[in-house]
């Protein structure tokens, strides 16, 4: 390993938690010298759950075992291969989570034919046996079992082994979102089989994580608009679960009621009136719920929520009659999986009248390649970069090493300033100052001194956005009347394409400007 990969790895390493290092280790030797199948005879009939859907996944199967996933569609022509491993591992996943078994025109005997190849072919399974996948898994089976009023001592006794499995594979090497999956899929595993060694476990995960993972403000502590969405949906589906098959009598109803409301609160300040989401961090199209059907979710399931604050998340909405500009002003977190953020900071989304303007690119992949370091880097987003150095060093897919952190943050009424050291490298800092009206949006940024390394501030447009009309000082969007202009001291005003996510492997030509400029710069945003 050369000396900068080993410097780049240290600066990783240091972040992570002590428990996750004892996992990590203990998981390699474990499994490697004292692997084991887990299995546990079912001795007792199992009886379906009280369970109707909330709302219906997409259509991700088809007739003739063909699958959509990512974007990315496949049909097996002779048997399914649930290991196939031809479009990455998020997509041999997403073949595994069995979705489909709750989509709208999946029928029973569709869902029961698919569950029992699966079975067949179990002594094979790879990636499917991991832990994240058994979770997801352990849901989808469970709600369409209960909703259709199914029982099989053959997947009874399948299921029951994959949670024995799970049980004693818990992600805590990678904590995060994923071991809150973990504890969530022990809930439902635990309510189908009135487990008391699984509700113990589920009733621990769900209590220190949620506590720990939903910020004072409500956002989920990975901050990203899409994992929110989908982490929300699999609360709501827990106090669904509890709600409506009655078997424990404790507070972790309320409690977890409690989180979805902060939950709930927040999802609901950063969602845009046209009901997007920013595409901030790790966020894409057609991965979770949409707001709109977890609002609706929530409100079935009787909670109530008040309008919240975005303060511990780092995020700022700025809302008038004319526009909503999203602000990112916050450190990258949490610091010991950081593995779905991006080098972001100061970066900003811009909604006119509902519809898009300036946007962040959002993810098209989660391959370890060029593309996934492309999206995950400053340039990709509404922010500064300098020099060749991106503020916060995201690599490998899913690593973060150096982080771009917020040293000093001023706010008051329609005004936000903060600065950030992602660049104490050069011995600067970088100051961004927004300051919102009603038809006005100023944009000032100030590096700390000079330096002979070259500063581009970088506005990426929506693909709607079809006409630029670039002078000196000004970028004009005729079809929208929105104008630009920047200070006379900027050095120059470059136009390029870009490739803005439409979803997972599915991207569209877009427009992005480059502005050069020395030390300081003032834009003026006029709707």
């Amino acid at each position: 390993m050369d000396r900068s990969k080993l410097i780049l790895l240290i600066h990783t390493v240091k972040y992570l938690r002590l428990k996750q290092i004892y996992y990590q280790l203990y998981y390699l030797i474990r499994n490697r010298f004292f692997k084991r199948n887990y299995t546990k005879q079912l001795k007792k009939e199992i009886l379906p759950l009280n369970w109707n859907d909330s709302f219906l996944y997409p259509n991700s199967f088809t007739k003739e075992n063909k699958f959509i996933f990512l974007n990315l569609p496949y049909q097996f022509t002779d048997k399914i291969d649930w290991n196939y491993a031809n479009f990455g591992k998020l997509w041999t996943y997403n073949l595994n989570y069995f979705d489909f078994l709750n989509q709208k025109d999946c029928s029973v005997n569709e869902g029961l034919a698919l569950i029992n190849d699966y079975i067949k072919n179990e002594i094979n399974l790879k990636d499917g046996k991991e832990p994240y996948p058994i979770s997801l898994r352990g849901i989808n089976w469970i709600k369409f079992l209960s909703k259709n009023k199914t029982s099989n001592v053959d997947i009874d006794q399948t299921l029951y082994n994959h949670y024995e499995t799970l049980i004693h594979n818990l992600e805590y090497h990678l904590l995060g979102n994923h071991l809150l999956e973990n504890g969530y899929s022990l809930l439902f595993g635990a309510y189908y089989f009135k487990d008391e060694i699984l509700y113990k476990k589920s009733k621990q995960i769900l209590k220190q994580e949620l506590t720990e993972q939903i910020l004072d403000d409500g956002a989920h502590f990975e901050l990203s608009p899409m994992y929110h969405q989908i982490l929300l949906h699999r609360l709501l589906d827990c106090i669904n679960l509890v709600q409506n098959n009655f078997w424990k009598e404790d507070n972790l109803l309320l409690f977890l009621k409690k989180k979805a409301i902060q939950m709930t609160s927040w999802l609901e300040e950063v969602t845009y009136q046209n009901g997007s989401i920013p595409m901030v961090n790790d966020s894409t199209y057609d991965i979770s719920p949409t707001s709109g059907q977890l609002f609706e979710y929530a409100k079935r399931l009787n909670l109530h929520w008040n309008k919240g604050n975005l303060m511990d998340s780092g995020y700022r909405m700025f809302r008038n009659n004319n526009y909503e500009l999203f602000v990112d002003v916050g450190n990258i977190g949490p610091d010991y999986q950081p593995g779905h953020a991006h080098s972001d900071t100061f970066s900003f989304e811009l909604y006119v009248k509902n519809k898009p303007i300036l946007v962040d690119p959002g993810i098209s992949t989660y391959e370890k390649n060029d593309r996934r370091l492309k999206e995950r880097g400053t340039k990709y987003h509404n922010t500064v970069k300098i020099g060749n150095q991106d503020q916060t060093q995201v690599w490998d897919g899913f690593r973060v090493a150096k982080r771009a952190r917020i040293v000093n943050q001023q706010e008051k009424e329609n005004i936000l300033e903060a600065t950030h050291d992602g660049y104490k490298n050069f011995g600067i800092t970088h100051t961004r100052r927004f300051l919102s009206n009603d038809y006005k949006i100023l944009i000032n940024d100030i590096i700390s001194k000079e330096i002979n390394k070259e500063q581009i501030a970088f506005f990426h447009f929506h693909p709607d956005i079809k006409e630029l009309e670039i002078s000196n000082t000004q970028v004009y969007l005729p079809k929208e009347n929105i104008d630009i202009k920047f200070d006379k001291e900027l050095l120059k005003i470059e136009e390029e394409n870009y490739e803005y996510a439409l979803g997972f492997n599915k991207r569209e030509t877009a427009k992005k400007i480059k502005v050069y400029f020395k030390t300081t710069l003032s834009t003026t945003i006029s709707i």
